[in-house]
């Protein structure tokens, strides 16, 4: 189990670095300002929350830190969609990255949403 809980924490991980580096190739306008520095919290925040459920008190702490993960994610995924709906980017690797980053946070969001479910599931077996 400790590989798997690895692999996601290096995925959440992953996620956040890659969208603070495709926030830097955003328009400088007023606009971007404003999702710039909101998906930079929310993309980070999925992944420090997943850290502290791994030390979690018990398991109501762990499926609570787990929900606040997987809400980060939720609104990361929002501003990316954002950003590809007022976007008119010719650039393919522009492009190409925010695709990635959106797959990767539907990817993402389900994986946490199953984590949740099965904690929940286990706690009332």
């Amino acid at each position: 189990m400790k590989s798997k809980e690895n692999e996601l924490s290096n995925r959440l991980f992953n996620f956040a670095v890659k969208a603070i580096k495709f926030l830097r190739k955003l328009p400088e306008s007023t606009e971007f300002k404003v999702i710039r520095y909101q998906l930079s919290k929310s993309s980070t925040s999925s992944g420090a929350n997943y850290e502290e459920a791994q030390a979690a008190s018990s398991t109501a702490d762990f499926i609570y830190k787990v929900e606040i993960a997987y809400r980060e994610m939720r609104e990361s995924n929002y501003w990316l969609r954002i950003i590809q709906s007022t976007t008119n980017s010719r650039d393919e690797e522009f492009a190409n990255e925010l695709k990635t980053l959106l797959n990767e946070s539907k990817e993402l969001k389900l994986i946490l949403a199953s984590i949740i479910i099965k904690a929940k599931s286990n706690r009332k077996s």
